[in-house]
């Protein structure tokens, strides 16, 4: 019985499959990532923005009714939405003001800590520099 030879075909280098591949597919480019910029962030935040102020405007206008409104002696009648949406702006500074203060102290915290931390660096005696070489041995 006679055997017959193997058939070799030519491998190029836009076969997939070529000797040594079998198996794995096409080979995976690799893909660009663009960074996020300041100027992007201030994009999307702009239009979110103008997004939450057309939301409001239509709140107000839909809430047009006239309401009384006191306020420590002082009477007035307003629009129910700006009556609400002023109770909100109030509500978002109250918590916006005590918040800052705490921010505040935590930054003088950590300003003294920071200024702590040097002098302590700066009283510790020096660490000896990187040297490759081994114990016993002086760099040449």
């Amino acid at each position: 019985m006679a055997s017959e030879p193997a058939r070799v075909t030519p491998s190029s280098a836009d076969d997939p499959t070529a000797p040594g591949e079998q198996g794995q597919g096409p080979v995976a480019l690799p893909t660009h990532q663009i960074k996020r910029t300041r100027t992007g962030g201030i994009w999307v935040a702009a239009a979110l923005f103008a997004l939450t102020l057309l939301l409001l405007l239509i709140f107000i206008l839909e809430n047009g009714h006239q309401v009384s409104i006191s306020y420590f002696g002082a009477h007035g009648h307003l629009p129910l939405g700006v009556a609400l949406l002023l109770a909100a702006v109030i509500g978002v500074l109250l918590v916006v003001l005590p918040g800052t203060g705490r921010i505040i102290q935590l930054r003088v915290a950590a300003r003294r800590h920071r200024r702590l931390d040097a002098q302590t660096v700066g009283t510790a005696p020096a660490a000896p520099p990187n040297d490759p070489s081994p114990p016993g041995q002086t760099p040449s």
